[in-house]
């Protein structure tokens, strides 16, 4: 029970010899992966909410000669096309706000960040040994991964925050578009 205590005040949780009898790496490259897999969902999610509004614009381009006749005068049907068009371009605002990088650059170097191989390692000699110190010492290793994650996890935050505020911004859209379909139907029927 001791060092467990000489553990807590030190604000290490494992001890050296921890580090060195397990290989924790498979579960810190997991988790590399899962956020990797996450951020391309996202990315999918936001391209396919553009595909969609290319279908829905495409349909309306076709079909606004055939609407003209329920826009005659001003009035809610043209407060409903503006109330449209703002949604849309909105939501498609954070679907291509969820493409764009986010590179968190107010940390320590990192061997496994692209930004840093490049910019803070030197040449490619003092990258490879600065890689080669940082995989044999576990503790380094394991740190430098769990940054990694650290910032992979808030860049997933960020995109999957983006993609819902499109799809809120999407499901207004549609609404508004299907409230312009029924007066355009019943403005032909009556």
């Amino acid at each position: 029970m001791e060092p467990t205590k000489k553990n807590i005040k030190t604000k290490r949780i494992h001890s050296i010899e921890d580090l060195d009898g397990k290989d924790l790496s498979f579960h810190y490259w997991g988790t590399m992966k899962y956020f990797i897999g996450l951020i391309k969902s996202s990315e999918l999610k936001a391209g396919l909410i553009l595909s969609f509004y290319g279908i829905i614009f495409n349909f309306v381009y076709q079909n606004i000669d055939n609407a003209k006749g329920s826009f005659t005068s001003f009035g809610f049907a043209h407060i409903l096309a503006v109330l449209w068009l703002v949604s849309t371009l909105i939501s498609m605002y954070y679907s291509v706000r969820s493409f764009i990088p986010r590179i968190e650059k107010n940390y320590e170097k990192n061997v496994f960040f692209f930004g840093d191989i490049i910019s803070k390692f030197g040449d490619i000699k003092e990258f490879s040994q600065a890689f080669m110190d940082v995989n044999i010492d576990k503790e380094k290793l394991y740190d430098q991964l769990g940054q990694q994650i650290y910032i992979n996890a808030k860049i997933t935050a960020a995109k999957f925050k983006n993609v819902n505020k499109s799809l809120r911004y999407l499901a207004i859209s549609l609404a508004i578009l299907l409230i312009l379909i029924i007066k355009y139907i019943f403005y032909v029927i009556f």
